[in-house]
């Protein structure tokens, strides 16, 4: 498991990664998104 740990750091440390991460964060402050993602986690969960 620290193996993908390690990536994770790694990868969020290139351009790309940094784009994820600005795309992540911007979604994360939209309550519209936050909703569906809560939702989307409750249905994996095995919740409605």
């Amino acid at each position: 498991m620290s193996g993908l740990i390690t990536r994770l750091k790694e990868y969020t440390r290139t351009p790309q990664g940094q784009r994820a991460v600005a795309s992540a964060r911007r979604a994360a402050a939209d309550p519209r998104k936050r909703a569906q993602a809560r939702k989307l986690l409750g249905r994996l969960r095995g919740r409605r």
